[in-house]
């Protein structure tokens, strides 16, 4: 949630900040903001309610020269996204600029402090809190804006990435972290902050990730430093990005989101590159050979995850369990720290996000330490807080993933799940070889058939032209098909905004069912496999209801002629990688039906890429 973005340097401060804000707003746009210190050193704020297109126009006949700068596009927590409540946010006195993403818990116990003391506040927002507080310790103690930070952040329960300037200590930025991501970036000359490296991998590949309860301090002409909250220096530790300008681009592409369906085949690649070696019949997944013990001497496995993740988990539970034989349980993470979870140091816990700083599944990743589990992490940004917070873990290397909706996240984790249960079917030896072996040859060939999908493209935007009188969809599959049945439903959802739920096929006639009347929309994934007969039973049932039935089958499948009003064909493969060909045309439905809706697919209304609040 919200994107923030600092600047120090001799480029056009203005220009940076905006572009970075560009970059950072799919982590929310409800609204934007900038402010400026100018060369007299004196704060200019401008903050409109909207998209960062709306600040840029707000900024037209504005002063914008300046000497550093903060930015900040938001998701609205606390307070309504209005101009008011735009960040940044000032001191009372002026003296002060911060913006934030997080949120402040014991808001409301500092806020009434700060009153009795003659404060006043101008915003619904608990950043403001904060920025109010800073300056009040910084008066009250006649101390440097560093010193103000550490004494206010030991008084805030709660998580944050802030950053604030000074005017009368120009020439720095003070940043700092807890529980929401912070990167720096070290330039020529030049350094930047923000809430990830999107904003300036144009600019520098050396970034530095600010650990947990640090502080940066970001002045012009000097290294960077970052101390504790007790004032503690701490190394600086610059790593390399391995990202691209032009993986930040849309490449010719209408929408992010169609570019990364597209990017599929591809990123496929990339995720079983080193890791699928079917010369060799075997699985090389580091994080699990070099902890192998944990899982062979696993009683459990749990897996935590929220949205896409979660159905990416169902499915993971559902490989381990039949090539390893585990006993798999997946979690809400929202839920698992308030069930009270029952896991011993003979548990190992696979922690799931693509951003890699899922708020609840850092959570539940600290439960889960804390409870002596191992902790195993899939994720797809590199230096995120779940790798870093994790024993070990695979990333899914399918690049930065700028659509709101994921979608090329989904396959890669799936990937992941389906070689990390290989692996661990080899170590253990729960899988005959040649088994094995089928399974690398065909994930091998899993970009060649996603291609091949990709190609029902034209014949989708057709298809979704049927459905724009639709107010409500249901999703059905059975086995390996339900949880795609699920993530297409969200999908729709998502992006469209069409009410739309996924059930297990079989449960139709334990409530569902009722809600089936002539023309109601029902998307199946019926392909071949060992519950296909009662799928296609299951249909039968929407379908003497007055159903409108489109299955997405196997190629060569005639019986579902029978049935279906509309199918899509997917290649023929096994049923265990069914749910990667599967996904794909859904994708391209949702975001089909959303075009015709005049929906915009990439940044869909009260969503955020990145849910780094709770």
């Amino acid at each position: 949630m919200c994107g923030i973005v600092g600047y120090i340097g001799n480029g056009n401060v203005y220009d940076v900040l905006i572009k970075g804000l560009q970059r950072l707003e799919y982590r929310g746009y409800d609204s934007a903001g900038i402010a400026l210190l100018t060369p007299d050193n004196k704060i200019n704020v401008y903050k409109t309610r909207g998209k960062v297109s709306a600040l840029e126009n707000f900024c037209r006949d504005k002063n914008t020269e300046s000497r550093l700068g903060i930015a900040h596009t938001r998701w609205a927590t606390h307070g309504e996204p209005t101009d008011n409540n735009a960040h940044p946010h000032y001191s009372e006195d002026g003296n002060l600029a911060l913006v934030h993403n997080g949120t402040i818990e014991n808001f409301k116990v500092l806020k009434d402090a700060l009153q009795q003391h003659g404060v006043h506040f101008h915003t619904e927002t608990d950043t403001e809190v904060l920025v109010q507080l800073i300056e009040f310790i910084k008066v009250q103690n006649s101390c440097s804006l560093l010193d103000a930070v550490r004494e206010a952040l030991k008084q805030v329960v709660g998580a944050y990435a802030m950053a604030v300037i000074d005017k009368n200590e120009p020439d720095q930025i003070i940043a700092a972290r807890k529980s929401s991501p912070l990167v720096v970036g070290i330039g020529d000359d030049e350094m930047f902050l923000a809430s990830d490296a999107t904003p300036f991998v144009d600019h520098t590949k050396n970034v530095v990730y600010i650990d947990d309860e640090h502080i940066a301090i970001i002045r012009k002409g000097e290294p960077l430093r970052i101390v504790d909250f007790e004032n503690k220096e701490s190394k600086v530790s610059v790593k390399q990005l391995e990202w691209s300008i032009s993986q930040l681009e849309k490449g010719g592409y209408p929408h992010f989101m169609l570019k990364e369906i597209f990017e599929q085949p591809e990123t496929l690649r990339d995720c079983i590159r080193g890791r699928a070696v079917a010369d060799q019949g075997k699985v090389i997944l580091n994080g699990v050979l070099s902890n192998s013990e944990k899982f062979l001497d696993a009683n459990r496995i749990i897996i935590v995850a929220c949205g896409t993740s979660w159905h990416a988990s169902l499915l993971g539970k559902s490989l381990i369990q039949q090539f390893c034989r585990i006993p798999v349980d997946v979690e809400y993470a929202s839920e698992f720290r308030y069930s009270k979870p029952v896991i011993t140091d003979k548990d190992v816990v696979i922690a799931v996000s693509q951003s890699g700083e899922t708020a609840d599944t850092l959570a539940a990743i600290q439960i889960a330490r804390d409870k002596g589990a191992f902790v195993y992490g899939i994720s797809n940004v590199v230096g995120s807080s779940i790798p870093r917070n994790t024993a070990s873990g695979t990333y899914i290397h399918v690049g930065p993933e700028i659509g709101v909706a994921s979608t090329k996240a989904f396959t890669g984790q799936v990937m992941v799940f389906t070689l990390l249960a290989l692996q661990i079917a080899q170590l253990k030896g729960s899988m005959p070889q040649e088994e094995i072996q089928a399974m690398l040859d065909c994930i091998c060939r899993m970009p060649e058939y996603v291609a091949e999908v990709l190609k029902l493209d034209k014949a989708i935007q057709r298809l979704s032209l049927i459905f724009t009188y639709a107010r409500n969809f249901i999703y059905l599959g059975r086995g390996y098909s339900y949880p795609v049945a699920l993530e297409g439903a969200l999908k729709l959802k998502e992006i469209s905004y069409i009410h739309a739920e996924g059930y297990p096929a079989a449960e139709m006639k334990h409530g569902p069912i009722a809600l089936i009347d002539p023309g109601f929309p029902v998307i199946a994934v019926a392909t071949k496999s060992a519950t296909y007969d009662k799928t296609v039973s299951n249909l039968m049932e929407c379908k003497a209801r007055g159903a409108k039935v489109i299955v997405v089958a196997t190629e060569g499948d005639e019986e579902i002629n029978k049935i279906a009003d509309c199918i899509i064909r997917v290649p023929a493969v096994r049923d265990v990688f069914s749910p990667i060909t599967a996904s794909v045309p859904l994708q391209l439905l949702a975001r089909e039906v959303a075009i015709l809706r005049g929906c915009d697919v990439d940044q869909p209304r009260n969503l955020a890429k990145s849910v780094t609040v709770e």
